[in-house]
């Protein structure tokens, strides 16, 4: 450190204060929409009316990939436990043929390795762990979000 030059020392110096200085801005800048909470803690609140949950067994284009598709239809009174898993009694890959339902994915049947079991994997086995019932609801913060088909990327093998 004694042969570098002082000068030089204090301009990157500068440079991260100055860096610092600019990330907190554009961290202050952004605040986070306010999603749920009273204006005082302990004060009682109208509880919101239960949405309607979407039960038309019309099945919804996914939004992103990779993303687990939504439960089309009502699961009220369905029971899911360590004993028992009512989704699979027509999901499950043996079931389809007679319940008309999409069978659940080939991965729900593999271990974290790649394994593949006789039965679905437990890591799987909770299906509301990733599968959601569709509310008719307004979203909670705006989204802006357009697709890249909307954006004009032509599908690749296109041209």
């Amino acid at each position: 450190m004694r042969s570098q030059d002082p000068s030089r020392l204090t301009g990157l110096r500068l440079l991260v204060v100055l860096s610092a200085l600019c990330l907190a801005g554009v961290v202050v800048a952004q605040e986070p929409a306010e999603l749920y909470g009273p204006d005082q803690p302990m004060e009682p609140v109208p509880a919101e009316p239960i949405p309607h949950w979407v039960t038309d067994d019309f099945r919804v284009m996914r939004e992103y990939p990779e993303q687990p598709p939504i439960i089309p239809h009502s699961i009220e009174g369905y029971q899911l436990s360590v004993n028992t898993n009512r989704c699979l009694s027509c999901h499950r890959r043996e079931a389809t043929e007679g319940s008309g339902a999409p069978m659940i994915s080939v991965t729900h049947y593999m271990t974290r390795e790649g394994q593949m079991l006789a039965d679905v994997s437990p890591r799987r086995y909770f299906c509301t762990a990733c599968h959601v019932p569709q509310a008719d609801t307004q979203p909670l913060i705006p989204n802006d979000f357009v697709d890249m088909s909307e954006l004009g990327v032509a599908p690749a093998g296109s041209e």
